[in-house]
């Protein structure tokens, strides 16, 4: 079990990601790990380590992308920290060979425009928050977007909705990579079985 190969998984996060739309992922990915997948998951802190969030939560990432190591997933999330992002020339271009050197390029909620004005979206299917369509049209123009999923998966692209949809998403992944057993174990595991007070508040 020891020598089953490791699946790295990095999650990029950055001033304004929004808390689940990344912490999410990490749960999943992490807790998958005490199930037993072969999983290894860190982040990466753009345009440092120390990191003000959405909601103004301080956290530290775990590496930059300087002395990141390489990654066969990379998570992209959302927040409002994506609109001055989508824009950053120098952050593009850093993350762009980054993500092209993963097996699987992944985004949570707008974290599709910047995988998408990457170049990762042309011509893929894809989705994101039901609030972002524009923007994320206006990022990646040759992404085909559709509307009223949780989640999309094209070839080894997989984008999602916001918050809860990045844990289904990763969940997915989980159960695609190292079994479906796992991802269930991995779902017990953080009692993810929502049935918010409210239903679809949509």
């Amino acid at each position: 079990m020891s020598d089953a190969p490791r699946t790295s998984v990095a999650i990029v996060i950055f001033e304004g990601v929004e808390e689940l739309d990344f912490i999410g992922p990490w749960e999943v990915f992490r807790m998958a790990g005490r199930m037993g997948a072969a999983a290894d998951t860190f982040t990466i802190g753009w345009p440092q380590t120390n990191i003000r969030c959405a909601e103004g939560l301080r956290v530290t990432a775990d590496h930059t992308f300087d002395d990141a190591p390489h990654a066969d997933i990379v998570i992209v999330p959302g927040g409002r920290g994506t609109r001055p992002l989508v824009s950053d020339t120098a952050f593009i271009e850093r993350l762009r060979p980054y993500v092209a050197a993963a097996t699987w390029q992944t985004s949570v909620c707008t974290g599709a425009a910047l995988i998408g004005k990457a170049g990762f979206l042309d011509g893929k299917r894809a989705t994101t928050h039901w609030g972002a369509f524009d923007f994320v049209r206006t990022a990646a123009p040759q992404a085909i977007l559709l509307e009223n999923q949780r989640f999309v998966h094209d070839g080894n692209v997989v984008t999602s909705a916001g918050i809860s949809a990045g844990i289904d998403m990763s969940l997915w992944l989980v159960g695609h990579l190292f079994g479906e057993d796992i991802a269930r174990a991995t779902q017990r595991q953080m009692e993810y079985f929502p049935e918010p007070p409210y239903g679809n508040a949509a």
